[in-house]
């Protein structure tokens, strides 16, 4: 993300904390079918070279559930982004008014995909040259790949996609599927203007949403004309101070609920700038009963933060948001702890009409991060994962839940939760994927199982379960090696995408699908550069004949020993209190696809139908 923020892991935390210190694998497939491809590159718009075009994470991941073949995705992208060389070539800053919020449709499944071409306020001319140059200039009116319309009024695109389809309204703002569909993106927004005089609104990160319908559903031609996007709407209560941030989307498409069409929005509302410790940050929903164009908000939790009290936790992130059939709304959260690892938990959050009150938070079990050491990222101390200098794992422990609510009549719903998420509680170098199911509202919850492969070191996961709650999803990154004390020796990440059988509302053990060629994590990068970056998501979806998945893959980035050295010598003065060493100069030091990190995704037939 553009700008540097709190993640429930600052330099308070980590004072709290005690830091610690390959062959190609084959894609195995099992029943694929029909136009069903089970690895293909999501985030095709993007050029291999130069970094940080090149750079991609954080994918979401939506299903129309009227028009099931139709997907669409997001992810952090920069493809608009300058390149190290413009300006001065050891940065490879996020570019000043410049979108990141990248968008993707398929029109078969997750078969192919496509990433249109709006316009917008472009950097993709600023490739720089070796030395010293004017800097960048962005193109107004130029090439974009990211969600359009913001900077034309005031806003900047910053990423965190979150997205859902839902029913469109008609001119009396009822709903039906027979209208249309209608595409939610969510995402965190900045000011384009740099001065109060000219701030579209207030504080410093904001949640905005942008819509695109199809009629009856989108098509390639739909997609492709920015005149089709509404005018992004802005939905945060935003003061002077406030850091709106890790938001999800979600519409209520069932369409035996009494709250149809209703669209529901959660995020951590940080009141004061984080200054030092992000305190106070409550959890905040807005609904909107009119297709996006209004949103009401609610604050859900208590706003206090508290390193020692339980009940209270450190922080809270990293929400969810889904529906059953009879429109109850389920909003899920991380509630973190101090410690390394923190021994966090899951809250559960409801509302039975339609989104106008909510339950008090209910703890639903623990869930412990995987914060075993942390790292400097250049502004802040981070938890990572992998090994010095790795990949930020703030909200690993984070919950993804889905639903099984029938959509999109609602009929023969079961309304089973399923719920994974990473877990740290067995140490470091034994991370856990975990699964857990409801079928009773989230009142009581099966034991967490272990579904990870042999191996496999969970980062991130995220669930899907079939409408009728016959199938579940599981997708998870995972690390295949165990931390690393040093940056020369090779680390690997993988995409893994699981399956199981529901019976009797009974969740079955998880079999493979598809597990991707591995990649050096490595080779991704922060713009700064001083960590690797993979983001905070994955993502899936399930429809009652397949299922689909994206996930941060790093196949096509190599790994650049001179940033590796440069990566290890930093941190240690960070430790030592000594002087930072100069930064190489990433296009003159590097391979070109250094920091080409990519968004992949597979869709796979049930296997089992």
């Amino acid at each position: 993300m553009k700008t540097p923020r709190w993640f429930t892991r600052n330099r308070v935390v980590s004072r709290l904390r005690i830091p610690a210190a390959g062959a190609l694998i084959a894609a195995a497939v099992i029943a694929s079918a029909g136009g069903f491809n089970p690895d293909t590159r999501v985030s095709v718009g993007s050029p291999a070279s130069p970094f940080s075009q090149n750079k991609q994470n954080e994918p979401g991941l939506a299903v129309d559930a009227n028009h099931p073949l139709i997907l669409a995705a997001g992810a952090n992208d920069n493809i608009d982004l300058e390149a190290c060389n413009a300006g001065d070539d050891t940065t490879c800053p996020f570019t000043p008014g410049v979108g990141t919020s990248g968008i993707y449709f398929s029109f078969n499944g997750g078969g192919t995909w496509t990433q249109p071409t709006y316009t917008g306020l472009s950097a993709r001319n600023c490739l720089g040259v070796v030395g010293v140059d004017p800097g960048c200039t962005p193109q107004v009116g130029g090439p974009i790949g990211t969600l359009p319309w913001y900077s034309e009024n005031g806003l900047v695109s910053d990423g965190d996609p979150g997205l859902a389809f839902g029913p469109k309204p008609d001119s009396t703002g009822h709903f039906a599927w027979s209208n249309g569909s209608r595409l939610y993106y969510s995402n965190l927004t900045s000011n384009l203007g740099n001065t109060k005089k000219d701030e579209t609104f207030k504080g410093a990160e904001a949640i905005a949403v942008s819509r695109i319908d199809g009629a009856p559903d989108l098509t390639p031609a739909i997609v492709s004309d920015k005149n089709n996007w509404k005018v992004p709407v802005l939905v945060s209560k935003q003061s002077s101070t406030t850091f709106s941030d890790k938001e999800q989307i979600w519409a209520d498409n069932a369409e035996s609920s009494p709250f149809f069409g209703n669209c529901y929005l959660c995020w951590a509302s940080f009141r004061s700038l984080s200054n030092g410790n992000g305190s106070p940050q409550p959890l905040a929903v807005a609904t909107s009963r009119d297709g996006g164009d209004t949103w009401t908000v609610n604050q859900v939790t208590p706003a206090s933060n508290n390193p020692f009290n339980m009940k209270q936790g450190f922080g809270r992130s990293g929400c969810t948001v889904r529906t059953d059939s009879n429109g109850v709304v389920y909003v899920l959260a991380n509630q973190f702890a101090v410690g390394m690892p923190g021994q966090g938990s899951h809250i559960l959050i409801k509302s039975f009409d339609g989104g106008k009150s909510w339950t008090k938070p209910q703890n639903i079990g623990l869930a412990v991060d995987t914060c075993f050491a942390v790292q400097f990222d250049g502004t802040d101390f981070r938890c990572v994962e992998d090994g010095v200098a790795g990949a930020r794992d703030d909200l690993g422990s984070a919950p993804s839940i889905d639903i099984a609510n029938g959509a999109p009549t609602g009929a023969s719903a079961t309304d089973e939760i399923v719920r994974t998420w990473v877990d740290g509680r067995d140490g470091l170098d034994h991370e856990h994927v975990f699964t857990s199911s409801s079928t009773d509202g989230g009142a009581t919850w099966s034991l967490p199982a272990a579904t990870e492969s042999a191996g496999d070191l969970g980062y991130y996961s995220a669930i899907a379960i079939s409408p009728k709650g016959t199938d579940a999803y599981l997708v998870y990154n995972a690390f295949t090696t165990p931390f690393r004390t040093n940056t020369t020796d090779p680390r690997t990440l993988v995409g893994v995408v699981k399956h199981a059988d529901i019976t009797a509302g009974v969740l079955g053990a998880f079999t493979p699908l598809f597990r991707s060629p591995p990649g050096d994590p490595r080779g991704s990068s922060q713009n700064n550069l001083w960590l690797e970056f993979l983001g905070d998501y994955v993502y899936a979806v399930a429809t009652d004949t397949y299922g689909a998945a994206v996930w941060n893959d790093t196949r096509n980035a190599l790994d650049c020993p001179a940033i590796d050295a440069w990566r290890a010598a930093a941190q240690l003065a960070i430790h030592n209190g000594t002087a930072v060493p100069a930064k190489p100069a990433p296009q003159q030091a590097c391979d070109p696809t250094f920091g080409n990190s990519d968004i992949f995704g597979g869709s796979y037939a049930d296997p089992t139908p």
